[in-house]
């Protein structure tokens, strides 16, 4: 299978690296903004074709596309894609609204191409062992409590590198965390329950970097809260339970009484990737299609309406 990489950011990085233990997949192309740094991608990663053109990929023999361009072209370019007859891999976010998200999930459906948006937590090993324990009735949730923090005040990505867009809190990371809580309790949201509360806008930015959601789903409430503000990193999902409590954190299952699960070392990008593939040779639908994970997004776009409204 011949791939082509629209962006050439930290994320394309780690999928190429993923991909060099994939068989029978060749990278051969990418697509960036900027020359110089286009083509150092390419020659990095020995991609034999590099272009500033996306119908000049589209126009090759390419059989699918991993999207890793800023985040508000990547629903504009799955569309591209697919007219061009290309199976799509997108970035999360599948889009930065949800008509943009509904679009993609509308053009998708149904037809021989293969979609798959990189929520690539639902391949974290310590949350397929949470879902699993959900799944099996082992633990019976009543609350889930998700915190993400971590300081992001200028225009940098998680591995330093200095970008020329600003990244979204809701629609980017909230959108990992809403799709986690959802695909854990396997439930979907109650919309008419959403209720969503921002900090300011950042003065250089111009977006919120704290903000808060809460919502039901299946009867169990769930509470988000983000921040881009904290110097000091949390990523802790906790689900308080009939049976009692589980925390994931720092990749492990905790309980009260100490580490509960530690699975071992995985590749979650790899095994996200590879679904992707094994969809399109099976002529299915992945598992985390635009359908998949339209939920997610109608959650992220009812608290977009309420922070539009100046909720």
């Amino acid at each position: 299978m011949k791939l082509a990489f629209v962006g050439y950011g930290s994320i394309a990085a780690s999928h190429a690296r993923s991909l060099r233990d994939a068989p029978g997949v060749e990278v051969t192309w990418v697509v960036g903004r900027d020359p110089a740094t286009t083509e150092a991608f390419a020659r990095e990663w020995e991609i034999p074709h590099w272009t500033l053109d996306l119908d000049a990929a589209l126009a090759s023999d390419v059989d699918g596309v991993i999207i890793t361009s800023p985040s508000d072209l990547h629903a504009a370019q799955t569309l591209a894609c697919l007219r061009a007859g290309k199976h799509v891999l997108p970035e999360i976010p599948l889009a930065t609204s949800l008509a943009d998200a509904e679009a993609v999930a509308e053009a998708a459906r149904g037809g021989a191409l293969r979609v798959q948006v990189a929520h690539t937590q639902r391949y974290y090993p310590g949350l397929v062992e949470l879902r699993r324990r959900v799944e099996a009735g082992k633990l019976r949730p009543h609350h889930l409590v998700f915190r993400w923090f971590f300081l992001r005040r200028e225009n940098v990505n998680w591995k330093g590198r200095r970008r020329t867009w600003t990244d979204n809190l809701l629609w980017h990371h909230g959108g990992h965390v809403v799709d986690a809580a959802l695909w854990v309790l396997g439930q979907e949201p109650d919309l008419e329950s959403v209720r969503a509360q921002f900090g300011p806008p950042h003065p250089e930015l111009g977006i919120p970097l704290d903000l808060d959601v809460q919502f039901r789903a299946g009867g169990v409430l769930v509470n988000v809260a983000m921040s881009y503000n904290s110097p000091w990193p949390r990523h802790e999902y906790l689900v308080i339970g009939e049976e009692g409590c589980l925390e994931y954190r720092d990749g492990k299952l905790w309980g009260p009484e100490g580490l509960v699960h530690d699975p071992a070392p995985a590749d979650a990008i790899l095994d996200q990737d590879l679904e992707w593939f094994a969809a399109i040779r099976e002529g299915r639908s992945p598992a985390a299609s635009p359908d998949a994970v339209l939920p997610a997004m109608r959650v992220l776009g009812a608290a977009q309406a309420q922070l539009a409204a100046g909720a």
